[in-house]
């Protein structure tokens, strides 16, 4: 399914030897979301994990990342037929992220707005330029920010989570990197490079490592000395790859 306005697929995913690219691919609406571009970057990520990629490249087209959802086409008249799913199936893409084996690489450029930032949370590792930045505005504009929330609640402790959630204001990507949610500020222009050559250079890494880490330090854990039996079982934290979606 593709955005009858542009003619092209809505999110692109491209293999190459153990790694894949997956790009939301709507530069002329600065990468805002429809329930296309969802639909199909769940497809592309199948298919990549499905062809063993071992890492993969969450980037925007255009050279920025995501503008937020696209809210003229959600307020089209008559509705889009994709809009009643569209927070189903938002919801199933981050949790498929959440499971995904293969590592995953943001490359944030320009900027990750709203429901954009949440897309820019998910990986694992975070690339960001240095002008870039990220804004969870919902609360400003009366909105909930179920995804922000969840992956905020994953990624940091609750002080820095109300900040980001309830400030509502731009964090640059100096402050991402002070707070632990950028792994690397780099030149504007070299974002998706480097997100791209880290990329490769985890796939050529031996043996499944990689997701055994991964899949270890997503285990549930309460406290206790159990912790340690809980990390040797790498399959429990990440799902197998899926097959592609028809």
């Amino acid at each position: 399914m593709t955005d009858a306005t542009a003619a092209v697929p809505n999110a692109l995913a491209i293999a190459h030897d153990g790694w894949g690219e997956l790009v939301l691919s709507r530069p002329h609406r600065r990468n805002a979301m429809i329930g296309p571009m969802i639909t199909e970057l769940r497809a592309g990520l199948a298919s990549l994990l499905h062809g063993g990629a071992k890492a993969i490249v969450l980037r925007g087209a255009g050279g920025s990342f995501c503008s937020g959802l696209d809210l003229d086409a959600f307020a089209q008249t008559p509705a889009p037929d994709w809009k009643p799913h569209f927070a189903t199936e938002y919801a199933a893409l981050h949790r498929e992220l959440y499971h995904c084996p293969a590592i995953l690489l943001g490359a944030l450029e320009r900027y990750a707005i709203n429901g954009g930032a949440s897309l820019a949370l998910a990986p694992d590792l975070l690339i960001a330029g240095e002008g870039a930045f990220i804004q969870i505005g919902e609360a400003a504009i009366g909105m909930h920010a179920p995804m922000n929330v969840a992956w905020l609640r994953i990624k940091t402790n609750e002080a820095v989570a109300m900040q980001l959630a309830l400030g509502a204001r731009r964090t640059g990507a100096a402050d991402l990197h002070r707070l632990g949610l950028a792994y690397e500020v780099v030149a504007d222009d070299q974002v998706a490079a480097r997100a791209c050559a880290l990329a490769a250079t985890m796939a050529g890494y031996p043996g499944q490592g990689l997701a055994s880490i991964k899949a270890a330090l997503r285990r549930p854990w309460s406290g206790g000395d159990h912790i340690f039996d809980l990390v040797r079982d790498p399959g429990a934290g990440t799902a197998p790859p899926a097959p592609p979606r028809p």
